[in-house]
């Protein structure tokens, strides 16, 4: 396969792989629809008779199937190919839409949105990274990664007011119908795409970038991976990044309708271009300066960012300027997660079992995810709608972020030393 040719199907395998996470990052657009089925609670309409305190559940359990499903899928990736993963993903979550758009029942929104859409999003999300990195060089595996990936984090831009257009004109229940229709076309299309390198192929290289240490050591299996004590520093860090920034984006929709009103949606929006802005820059940066480094730099972003949320979320004075800029460096600091440990988990442990290998990785977003929004939705409800103590609870979490990183970063020079 020549320079050009393998080039070229490389950035088309990268820009389906995106496409595919802009229409399952629907996950990210929760926050609307936690709006609309609150408002339903407290007024009695719509038929959400929910508990307060449950409605982040469904977006909590997805979280969590969504991440552990990684696992079976990137299996399924790594043995049969991302094309017939990425399918199976677009009908598992056209299915999950379409049975919450036949109910306002809890548990049928927990099997629907948080079991069949999460186990969908994993099938979906595992298939689009590894089948595009494949085709290219190590240095380049931030860059292509972090662009994959910030289609997921893109994805509320147009959804969210989508989504308002939709409840406004049809209700939340039709528009959860016309989303798993839609979504299930676009996903089976784009995984049409989808396709891994010929057996044998070797990335073009420069000869610059040739010299570079990046490729890993060994191809680890997933044996090996557990074997590693590094490997659950970066599970640690992961789940305490990861889960701070879910935390806000379950909930950034209200939040900012006390200044923002019926434009809340802005915010999630606001956040979305944040979210897939610093999945790629962190992607680019992280090739320069070294995985490590960057995660450190970010997590320390984002403690100052939660604590600062602290003073200016539960105050009625605050400027929609504020909230805005809020929602907007949280949002990139959040998706450089995302680019950075599948790129860290591809350099430690190699691409012949990438797939197995990160979905274990991401297993702690799941869990960060069900942990940090299940607690913040308590908090708030215990304190009779304040946000404050969580907020605070999060950025100590990042700070014991960041001194993992320094240790990673011990274990990963004695893994180039030896």
């Amino acid at each position: 396969m020549t320079r050009t040719a393998s080039s070229k199907t490389g950035w088309i395998v990268t820009f389906a792989g995106t496409g595919i996470n802009l229409a399952l990052g629907i996950l990210y657009t929760w926050s609307i629809f936690k709006s609309e089925i609150t408002r339903s609670i407290k007024e009695g309409t719509g038929g959400f008779n929910w508990d307060l305190a449950a409605i982040n559940d469904p977006y909590a359990v997805c979280c969590l199937v969504f991440a552990f499903f990684m696992i079976p899928a990137g299996r399924l990736q790594d043995k049969l190919g991302p094309r017939i993963t990425a399918m199976t993903g677009g009908f598992l979550v056209g299915l999950g839409f379409l049975l919450i758009s036949q109910s306002t029942n809890y548990w049928i929104w927990i099997i629907g949105f948080g079991v069949l859409v999460g186990a969908g999003i994993g099938c979906g999300y595992s298939s689009a990274t590894p089948a595009a990195i494949k085709w290219f060089p190590p240095a380049k595996t931030g860059l292509v990664a972090g662009l994959v990936v910030s289609g997921f984090g893109l994805a509320p831009a147009y959804i969210s007011p989508l989504s308002n257009f939709f409840i406004e004109h049809y209700g939340l229940i039709q528009t959860m119908l016309i989303f798993g229709i839609a979504f299930f076309i676009i996903v089976v299309a784009l995984s049409l795409l989808l396709i891994n390198p010929p057996s044998g192929y070797v990335a073009p290289t420069k000869a610059s970038a040739a010299s570079k240490k990046i490729s890993p050591a060994v191809e680890a299996n997933i044996g090996g991976m557990l074997k590693s004590g590094t490997f659950y520093l970066i599970w640690l860090a992961y789940f305490i990044g990861a889960g701070a920034g879910l935390m806000v984006i379950s909930s950034i929709n209200g939040m900012a309708q006390q200044s923002l009103s019926e434009l809340a949606f802005l915010a999630v929006v606001i956040l979305a271009f944040g979210n897939a802005a610093g999945r790629i820059a962190a992607g680019i940066i992280s090739d320069k300066i070294g995985r490590e480094n960057t995660l450190a730099a970010m997590l320390g972003i984002q403690a100052l960012l939660m604590f600062a949320a602290m003073a200016v979320v539960d105050n009625p004075d605050t400027s929609a300027a504020v909230i805005i800029l809020l929602a907007t460096f949280i949002g990139f600091n959040y998706g450089t997660n995302l680019s950075i440990f599948p790129s860290l988990t591809k350099d430690l442990w190699g691409l012949k079992n990438f797939g197995v290998n990160y979905g274990l990785v991401f297993t702690s977003w799941g869990v960060g995810g069900f942990v940090f929004s299940r607690v913040y939705q308590m908090i708030v409800k215990a304190s009779g709608g304040q946000s404050a103590m969580a907020f605070m609870a999060a950025g100590i979490l990042l700070l014991l972020g960041i001194g993992l990183t320094f240790i990673i970063k011990k274990q990963l020079a004695a893994l180039k030393a030896a």
